[in-house]
Parts: C-alpha cells; sequence; structure tokens
C-alpha cells in the first residue's frame, strides 16, 4: 500500500522541483529561483528552513536591519508549507478548557492572545505585501458523533463568555446539514475569525516580502551540520557559515541536526487531494459558505473550495518514511464518505507533506544556549502559529523574549521509546484511534 512518493523521502534530493500538487500547478511565480549557498562567509544571523516559520523569521530580522540569511534544501516552501490544508486556525493545537488543566487559567489567557496575534500577523502581512494567497474567511468545527456536540457548544461558549472571542458560534445538526450538504455531521461550531489560503502563494509571498527588506534566500543548500555554541556555524554542501545567531526553522524535516529536539518533535506524513473544478451550485450544495472545515475524527478530516470551484479534501496519514503508492485512491474513499455524491467526480490532484507533532500537540520553542533559538511541532496548526514564531524568534535575536518565553515555558516532553522506539508506540495509538473512529 506504501511506496516511494514525493515528499519525505526525497528530501536530501538537492535538485528536487516542487511536488506535483494542485499548489504548485496555480502558484504564482514558482519558476523564480533563487542561488545555492557556496563557499564561506558570517552572517548575524543564519536560518535553516524555507517554510513560514524561517521565511517570516527573515522578514523581521531583515526589517530589523540584521544581515539575514536562510538556507532551504530544496525550493522556498518546498515542505508542509507549500502543502497543507491551508488553514488558518484560531486558539493552539490544544482546546482552551484543556490548556487551563495543564498550564492554569492565566497562562492559557496568554496562549490564546499569541494566537490571536498569530491569525492577525497572517493577515497583517497578506494585506501589507499584497499577497495573492486567496484568502477567505471562517472554519467550521463539524462533530461525527452526535454526542460531541454538547462538548463543542460548551467550548464555543467558553470562548465567547471566558476569552471574550465574540466570533465563534454554535451550529446545530440540521444548520450543519445545509452549511456542508452532508449528513455526516450533527452539529459543532462555526469560527468567523478563523481563514484559509493557498499555502504555497502565501510562502511565496513571505519570501517576496523578506527579500524585499534585504534578507538573503537561498535554495538547494541542504545544511549537513550545526554547532550551537557560544560561537555558531552552519555547514553547507557547498560551503559553511558563521553566524552571531542560529534560528532552526526545519519543522518536520529536523532530524539529526539537534537531538534535543528531535527527541520531542517527530515527522508524519498526512495527504490530501483536489477535485476537478465543480460547477457552481454543486461547490455551493458542498460548502455553502465557501469555508474551511475540519471534523471530530482523531485523524481529521479537513477540506474546503479553491478559488476555482475544486474541492481540496485532505484526511489519513501514515508514519515513517513512506508515502501511499497512490495517493488519490488512499485519501479517496474518506471524501467519499463525507460526500458520496463526488463518486463520480474525478481527482485531478492528490499529494501528501511532512508535518511534526509532539506528543501533547503544543509547539515546541526551544532556545539552545545562548545564541539559537528553534521552533516546530505545530502538529497540524501551523500556518498561522508558524508565521508567528518567526516574528518571536526574530523579537529573541534582538533582545526581546518574553514572548518567545510564553511558548518556550510550556512542557515538552519527549517521545516515549526515543527515536528509536516512537514510531512503532505512534503506529500502535493511531491504529487504536483510527479504530475508535470508526466505531
Amino acid at each position: 500500500m506504501f511506496g516511494r512518493a514525493q515528499g519525505y523521502l526525497h528530501r536530501n534530493d538537492r535538485t528536487a522541483a516542487y511536488p506535483d500538487s494542485y499548489y504548485a500547478a496555480t502558484a504564482h511565480q514558482s519558476d523564480v529561483t533563487r542561488p545555492a549557498w557556496t563557499g564561506d562567509g558570517h552572517v548575524d544571523v543564519c536560518i535553516i528552513g524555507g517554510g513560514y516559520t524561517g521565511l517570516s523569521a527573515a522578514l523581521h530580522l531583515a526589517e530589523r536591519g540584521y544581515d539575514v540569511a536562510l538556507l532551504e534544501a530544496h525550493r522556498i516552501g518546498w515542505g508542509a508549507s507549500g502543502r497543507n490544508g491551508g488553514q488558518l486556525g484560531s486558539g493552539q493545537r490544544r482546546d482552551q478548557d484543556d490548556l487551563e488543566a495543564l498550564v492554569g487559567l492565566e497562562r492559557a489567557h496568554a496562549l490564546w492572545s499569541l494566537a490571536e496575534d498569530a491569525k492577525t500577523l497572517a493577515k497583517n502581512l497578506i494585506r501589507q505585501h499584497a499577497i495573492d494567497c486567496d484568502l477567505k474567511h471562517g472554519h467550521i468545527h463539524a462533530d461525527h458523533r452526535a454526542r460531541y456536540v454538547p462538548a463543542t457548544h460548551a467550548y464555543t461558549r467558553l470562548l465567547n463568555d471566558r476569552y471574550d472571542y465574540g466570533l465563534a458560534r454554535c451550529v446545530d445538526r440540521d444548520e450543519m446539514r445545509t452549511m456542508l450538504g452532508t449528513t455526516n455531521y450533527y452539529g459543532g461550531m462555526l469560527d468567523e475569525g478563523a481563514a484559509h489560503v493557498h499555502p504555497l502563494n502565501f510562502a511565496l509571498g513571505l519570501a517576496r516580502a523578506a527579500e524585499s527588506a534585504g534578507a538573503r534566500l537561498y535554495e538547494r543548500s541542504e545544511v549537513t551540520a550545526i554547532r550551537t555554541g557560544a560561537d555558531p556555524s552552519v555547514d553547507v554542501a557547498d560551503g559553511h557559515i558563521s553566524a552571531t545567531y542560529l534560528v532552526l526553522a526545519c519543522n518536520g524535516y529536523l532530524e539529526s541536526l539537534e537531538p534535543k529536539i528531535a527527541a520531542r518533535v517527530m515527522p508524519l506524513n498526512n495527504f490530501i487531494i483536489a477535485t476537478e473544478p465543480l460547477p457552481a451550485d454543486l461547490a455551493r450544495e458542498l460548502i455553502r459558505d465557501d469555508v474551511a472545515v475540519s471534523d471530530s475524527r482523531f485523524v481529521v478530516n479537513y477540506f474546503r473550495m479553491s478559488a476555482d470551484r475544486r474541492l481540496l479534501f485532505g484526511g489519513g496519514e501514515s508514519y515513517g518514511a513512506n508515502f501511499p503508492a497512490d495517493i488519490k485512491t488512499f485519501v479517496r474513499p474518506r471524501m467519499l464518505e463525507i460526500y458520496p455524491q463526488l463518486a463520480d467526480t474525478k481527482i485531478d490532484y492528490g499529494w501528501g507533506g511532512t508535518l511534526a507533532i509532539t506528543p501533547r500537540r503544543l509547539p515546541c520553542f526551544m532556545r539552545i544556549g545562548h545564541a539559537c533559538f528553534s521552533a516546530g511541532g505545530y502538529s497540524g496548526h501551523g500556518v498561522a502559529l508558524a508565521t508567528l514564531a518567526g516574528q518571536l524568534m526574530a523579537e529573541a535575536v534582538d533582545g526581546t523574549a518574553g514572548r518567545f518565553d510564553v511558548m518556550a515555558n510550556l512542557p515538552h516532553p519527549r517521545f516515549p521509546g526515543g527515536t528509536l522506539f516512537r514510531w512503532p508506540l505512534l503506529v500502535l495509538a493511531m491504529m487504536y484511534y483510527s479504530l475508535r473512529d470508526r466505531l
């Protein structure tokens, strides 16, 4: 069932183009290439990783006057930042009542505030830099079990009452079925403050903004080793960089570069399909208000309409280095469970990407020594939070670490079993939860 595919296995292919996807096919100026780093040099800040985290860090550091070099092993936005579901969600990956139990009410409020900052930042960057990435507003959380609905409605009231949110409202079964055109869901929540975007175009727009601010971006510049002591330095395939500060923005592609982080951040693979363009009346039947959707399954289904009325449907995961041999066939049954009326609809694209999770599904922000900062492990909630992470690391480099420390002070346990046994333990856990979803 699983075999080689563009994505996790090909991360060391320095000649790789963007993986075939709907996003790559509709990207703006994706043919613009950037040079590889060669030779030796020194910069104020060396950033490893050309996704949202690294690009945002490059932009905000360059705006502060730092000499910045960003190194990407492939192309800008080649990883999860250019392949994800495009959902610009509210809050952290864990619900606020969970966070209250974990870290207390005061810190939970601080985490909510940062998450709101993250959404605002992403939207402001899109507007400020005229990033053409199909920004649309609204997100539905859809419950696939009737027994889940009371808790979702209680959580909606908690956000509005305790966190003064005011942009979420309860949705009952009848309204949900008119909003989504399926009998698969029993109610949920509409979040009018959330949004969705074309993720690769958002990344490419951030890259152009960073370069306009003075940052230098290098593609096909695979980092082979780092040193995070008092004098940070980076080895690349064809050169060496010394830096005053080092920013690790690798997320699911960190691997063995920094073992302290790798023990807490683990890659996994997720998959998306895109239908052929749908008639306007059918598109409105499926998602009446053109919002993004994610559901209550442990292995989440998530979907939305593209600008040209394709259903972009994500679902299913794999663990380890392999992707499904046929991603379209792997994801399509999950789509048809929700929308059987698409049985005769052609699937034009199927692709996957490698993201990163943490044991508690909270992002892992770390300071390693005095001069190295890292953020990752967004656990599927990274469009807004990764963009904010870059800004927070820029602030920390510049001497104002207060907001960075709010995130860094979250508990970040290691995965049980270490890097050797975490994969089989995760597979066992996911098999259990997948079975629970079906029962």
